[in-house]
């Protein structure tokens, strides 16, 4: 078992430092631009703010991308959202998937492990990979802040980013549960998972008879410029995510026991 976990790992670094060099760099070269752009941001942040839904939908109503922490909010925390949880979906949607796809499948099940374990270390291996980008990123937008000068709301940021690395094990669960499913790799699917739980997610924010359902979508928890602007924490709505990943979890364990493997 710990050699497949370690072999699911090194296969996987190459794809973790390449989003992270992407995603983390876009990031950091955002904090950089800001400090250049900073009276220009102020104007434009007034006029955000007055563009009802759509200041609504990105947050920009209740922080200002005038200052560096509004900035942050409103458009790294999305970049990071959506890049980690396109990242997490890649890894899980391919991780069970591709033995079959690869036709690997029975060389995979000679070894002295049952199913079970099979599962168990592939979907550790997502989780060290996860956290190995989310523990990167965040420490490169730390850099950022130290670069410009600025200081970071430390509260904030630690709970944005813990919810962050959650929002991602979520996506990478469901997508987990359609690789246990799949015979073949179905990068499209986890893809859609992201983006039509992210576009539900602005939805409800903007469309009054969606609101109280807003928890269903697990960017309702991470949204950055809710955990910044301290509004209320989405409780509901982190119950509804562990319960997503162990449901997602269960079903890959016992649909992956029973399936035929493709040779």
């Amino acid at each position: 078992m710990n050699t497949l976990l370690k072999h699911e790992i090194k296969t996987n670094l190459k794809l973790v430092i390449i989003w992270f060099v992407c995603v983390a760099g876009m990031g950091f070269a955002c904090i950089l631009m800001f400090s250049g752009m900073e009276e220009d941001m102020e104007e434009m942040a007034q006029g955000f703010a007055s563009m009802g839904a759509f200041a609504d939908a990105f947050g920009m109503s209740s922080l200002s991308i005038g200052t560096l922490v509004g900035f942050y909010a409103t458009e790294i925390g999305v970049i990071h959202s959506l890049g980690g949880s396109m990242f997490g979906a890649i890894v899980s949607t391919t991780m069970l998937s591709k033995e079959e796809d690869g036709h690997t499948g029975e060389f995979l099940l000679t070894l002295p492990l049952n199913r079970n374990k099979v599962v168990l270390a592939k979907w550790i291996a997502v989780i060290v990979l996860i956290a190995l980008f989310n523990l990167g990123c965040t420490a490169v937008y730390v850099l950022g802040f130290f670069a410009v000068g600025e200081e970071i709301p430390t509260r904030e940021y630690i709970t944005f980013h813990g919810m962050q690395f959650m929002l991602h094990l979520e996506i990478a669960a469901l997508c987990y549960a359609v690789s246990a499913f799949s015979k073949k790799n179905k990068l499209g699917v986890g893809m859609g998972i992201v983006l039509l739980s992210y576009a539900y997610d602005l939805m409800a924010r903007v469309i009054p008879d969606l609101k109280d359902f807003i928890a269903v979508s697990p960017f309702s928890y991470a949204n950055a410029s809710d955990i910044f602007s301290k509004a209320d924490f989405r409780y509901e709505a982190v119950i509804i995510g562990i319960v997503v990943i162990v449901v997602s979890l269960g079903t890959a364990f016992v649909h992956y026991n029973r399936k035929d493997m493709a040779s």
